[in-house]
């Protein structure tokens, strides 16, 4: 595995040392976790007499929860493989006999799922009749993420580590039957094991500090859902894009192990590649390069990475009047495709348009040690000695800064994107209830009627009518 790849390991697995998340409302497709310990590799812990047994699985995101002695992180490395392209998996067994798979590790979910059938381009599942320790929960749920979706039924079973933390544990597990754009060509994993907020309630951590160097730059965590953070301006080559910081936020920011690229909203993009064009030292570039539709090739004698500015993403400080800068050089977003020619190389650009959300993912999460600290409700970076390429850095991190010249808040409370439909929704909302007390006044207005005086003059009932027939 690359030194890059090494870089990953706690930052995907540090720091989430933390109480049961049961007050967290689940979203539709998750359920609250609790977590048991294993009994033994044979069998799933029974009912008897004695103390109470600790909790079954009810969730399906998957948590550890160590008792006694410390893991191994340094094991825990050589467990990670993947790189930035197709995502960082740990190998895990599950079942009984224990079946081996790779999981994907994803801080943007929440939900422990693994291939449950056969798929075309993964090459191997989990087969639940082989497993003796496996019991259904007779239902499945469905989940959607920005990219792709699967289809899954829900059951429990023995979960190992066997790498850094060798003990068992049993869990909630989807295995995934339908799925649309979820397996990709070329991956190497078959699950996914969702680390964000929603159901997950408490993570093997740790900081280990021969993985990174100088100080740890934290910033808050503004809600609990996914790891969501203030980010409060871009920088392209030293020059800031001076876009409103809430354009920054729209929706929200959050850094995300599970995103290969950079993502930016549309706004914040167009601007990112305008100011990249117009600071490196191409003279003219194809649409398609930008857009992710088509690859950029050199020489294999020549590299691109001296034509490129860095880029440089300010983050809010514990100390809200000031931030830090993480710069990220071309070496990372400017990225080699494997496999494209004999006598060139090509590269793709690894920042894309977001339609829903900023993402710091994996082409900026390479650069640097990222602790997620969810005790204190709190991200981490610092500077990464894997992050090297040729023995130089292909990061900084900086600090601190005067946030004087910047909002005292850069989250919106609406999305910037969509202030017209709230206004919409409101303003039919008002119609409704207009309507509704029309309404109301015309179904009250018959029964009013009738205490009023009558008009001798009316005829209004039997006897009026007989006694003016014989007039």
């Amino acid at each position: 595995m690359g030194a890059l790849a090494r870089a990953l390991l706690l930052p995907l697995l540090a720091q989430w040392l933390l109480r049961f998340a049961a007050a967290l409302a689940p979203a539709p497709f998750t359920l609250p976790l609790q977590v048991a310990a294993a009994t033994g590799r044979g069998a799933a812990p029974t009912p008897g007499p004695g103390p109470p047994a600790k909790p079954r699985a009810d969730g399906l995101a998957f948590a550890l929860e160590p008792s006694g002695g410390a893991a191994n992180f340094l094991a825990m490395v050589d467990n990670l493989q993947g790189d930035s392209g197709r995502g960082y998996y740990l190998e895990v067994l599950i079942g009984t006999p224990p079946q081996k798979l790779q999981i994907l590790v994803d801080t943007g979910s929440s939900n422990f799922a693994v291939a449950g059938a056969p798929h075309s381009y993964i090459d191997s599942y989990f087969d639940t009749k082989r497993s003796s320790t496996y019991h259904p929960k007779g239902f499945d749920v469905t989940v959607k993420y920005t990219q792709g979706s699967w289809t899954g039924l829900v059951g429990e079973d023995i979960i190992t580590i066997p790498k850094g933390f060798n003990r068992s544990f049993v869990v909630n597990v989807a295995t995934i039957f339908e799925s649309e754009n979820f397996f990709l060509p070329g991956i190497k994993w078959n699950g996914i094991l969702g680390l964000a907020y929603a159901a997950l309630a408490k993570v093997l951590g740790g900081i280990e500090p021969s993985l990174y160097k100088g100080d740890i730059w934290y910033t808050p965590i503004k809600e609990e859902w996914y790891y969501q953070i203030e980010i409060l301006k871009l920088e392209i080559g030293g020059q800031s894009l001076n876009l409103d910081c809430r354009e920054y936020n729209a929706d929200k920011a959050i850094v995300d192990s599970g995103t290969t690229l950079l993502r930016l909203p549309q706004k914040v993009f167009n601007a990112v590649v305008e100011a990249v064009a117009r600071t490196s030292l191409i003279p003219e570039f194809s649409d398609g390069f930008w857009t992710g539709s088509q690859l950029a090739c050199w020489t294999n004698s020549e590299t691109p990475w001296s034509y490129f500015p860095k880029i440089s993403i300010y983050l809010r400080d514990e100390n809200s009047s000031r931030s830090f800068r993480i710069t990220i050089l071309p070496q990372l977003y400017i990225q080699p495709m494997m496999g494209a020619g004999l006598n060139y190389e090509c590269y793709r650009f690894g920042i894309s348009p977001s339609m829903n959300a900023l993402v710091i993912g994996a082409t900026v999460m390479e650069g640097f040690y990222v602790v997620f600290d969810r005790a204190r409700k709190r991200v981490g970076f610092a500077a990464s000695p894997c992050a090297e390429i040729a023995g130089a850095p292909v990061s900084e991190i900086s600090g601190p800064f005067s946030t004087d010249d910047i909002a005292s808040n850069c989250v919106p409370t609406l999305p910037l994107n969509e202030p017209i439909l709230w206004i919409v929704s409101y303003t039919l909302m008002s119609v409704c209830g207009i309507i509704l007390l029309v309404l109301i006044i015309l179904l009250l207005l018959p029964f009013r009627c009738r205490h009023l005086p009558r008009d001798p003059e009316v005829v209004s009932d039997e006897s009026s009518l007989v006694r003016h027939r014989w007039k």
